[in-house]
């Protein structure tokens, strides 16, 4: 490593880890597509799977008790051994997602669920060992970095201690009443932890909290998973599922010690970037809204978004159903995918969207035809999205995507609605709703603004009238896109 490569390495504290600076790979690519996969995919019944079996009443319960048996006899140690990736194509995958305008590829290291896609020397439950008996993330990594991909990674573990608490409960009613859960069996204490101290006496509660145990036996665990994770991938970008670990989400004071491992973690994948690179190209992610501790990394935002243009880069993570392959669950449509994709860019975000696979690691039909309809629209308008940056405002018209969180209704665009980005002289205007005249009217442009050119992406040159600053566009009958159009207008 050379001097400068080591007197930029970063400290575990805030103080240093405050001087970090987003890559511009990261700022340029604004679409990244996600493989939220592993053992939950198997009942293809939804997310939380590995919790929800534990709890008596709950959808996932029933589903598991009458398709596998009861959880005392058949738990989710052996749905981990019915998972196989057995039609696994990480390269016709890879190819696919590159051409539907993914400029970033991240995978799953693990869910709350304990089971880690790599192989772990901490962890005997891992996809090399069980299962598939495939590095999952290797394999994912080797496909990105050969479509030339910057590639990521999401942790999950953070919240497993709590969350996995479930498997040590039993039926409170019916003929496993008190029979224990296989979360109690000693052989696999191991995987399942000792995390008795967060059983909770209502069995019917889903939800697991607080969300961060105390244990710092596990905060350390925790520590070491990560540092073995980076050291075997060197990723361009880690997420973690919740705020900075440890510290509580209302926790007074920022600089206190509960966030230690948290920061150490962070500080390691940037100086991995650093011995790697000469210079840090590497992106933490965690969804933490406070700024005092996402400036030691990049804002996520979880199937929501921000109101306005954010100074500094940031993410919402999404995806195209549920986050685990449920056949229960309707598929997002494109146009409803690349609405949000432009409101997010226009507000110097980026979008990572969770495309979903089968147990087998494949993608369905619906899911193949998605990503056709994102590619053709990348085809004809990706270079108003990549390697762009926000303007000085993020659009114009009143309508407004909801802002409750998980909330990811389509909105009712109508013809004054316009969302802008910029590179170099050339504006983008993104139509969301064309009127029906075929006539654009953009307002935002100041007298001093002069207009040289437009040109509506697909489709070539329009004529246009300048006054006072509002710019009109006559666009043709016929547009490029059946999704949203975009104007490139070039500045004087």
């Amino acid at each position: 490593m050379s001097e400068t490569a080591k007197s930029n390495r970063f400290e575990a504290s805030w103080e240093s880890l405050e001087g970090y600076t987003c890559p511009d790979w990261f700022r340029d690519a604004k679409f990244g597509i996600w493989s939220h996969w592993g053992p939950q995919s198997v009942p293809m019944y939804g997310d939380w799977y590995a919790r929800h079996m534990y709890i008596q009443g709950h959808p996932q319960y029933l589903y598991h008790v009458r398709h596998y048996g009861h959880p005392s006899k058949f738990g989710y140690k052996d749905i981990c051994a019915l998972w196989k990736a057995e039609a696994f194509d990480p390269k016709g995958l890879m190819a696919l997602y590159k051409k539907a305008g993914a400029r970033y590829f991240v995978g799953q290291a693990m869910h709350h669920d304990h089971f880690f896609n790599f192989p772990s020397k901490l962890n005997r439950f891992n996809s090399v060992e069980v299962g598939p008996k495939k590095d999952i993330c290797g394999l994912w990594k080797a496909a990105a970095y050969a479509q030339g991909l910057p590639f990521g990674l999401t942790e999950h573990l953070g919240a497993t201690f709590s969350w996995w608490s479930a498997n040590k409960s039993s039926d409170t009613f019916g003929p496993y009443a008190g029979v224990p859960y296989d979360g109690n069996d000693p052989e696999y204490r191991d995987f399942y932890l000792d995390n008795y101290e967060h059983v909770s006496g209502d069995r019917t509660k889903t939800h697991a909290r607080p969300w961060y145990t105390s244990n710092r036996k596990f905060h350390d665990y925790w520590l070491s998973v990560m540092k073995e994770l980076i050291d075997l991938y060197q990723p361009e970008l880690l997420y973690s599922d919740g705020a900075l670990p440890f510290g509580e989400r209302n926790a007074a004071n920022p600089g206190a010690a509960e966030f230690a491992n948290g920061l150490e973690a962070v500080a390691h994948l940037y100086n991995a970037s650093i011995e790697k690179h000469g210079k840090n190209r590497a992106v933490y992610n965690q969804k933490d809204p406070r700024p005092e501790i996402y400036r030691v990394g990049i804002l996520d935002i979880e199937k929501s978004q921000l109101p306005g243009i954010n100074p500094e880069p940031w993410q919402t993570d999404t995806c195209i159903g549920n986050w685990f392959y449920d056949v229960r669950q309707a598929f997002k449509k494109p146009g409803h995918i690349i609405e949000m994709l432009i409101d997010i860019v226009a507000k110097n975000g980026c979008m990572l969207l969770n495309i979903l696979q089968r147990p087998d690691g494949s993608i369905d039909d619906e899911t193949v035809w998605i990503l056709d309809e994102l590619a053709a629209w990348f085809s004809i308008c990706g270079e108003a999205i990549h390697g762009t940056r926000p303007w000085r405002q993020f659009g114009e018209g009143d309508s407004r995507v909801a802002l409750e969180g998980f909330k990811e209704e389509k909105v009712t665009w109508n013809g004054s609605d316009v969302r802008f980005t910029r590179k170099g002289k050339t504006l983008y205007a993104f139509l969301m709703e064309p009127s029906e005249n075929r006539i654009a009217v953009l307002k935002s442009l100041t007298e001093s603004e002069k207009v040289a050119s437009v040109r509506l992406l697909g489709a070539g040159d329009c004529p246009f009238s300048q006054a006072y600053g509002v710019l009109t566009v006559k666009l043709p009958t016929e547009l490029p896109t059946a999704y949203i159009n975009c104007l490139a207008i070039k500045m004087g």
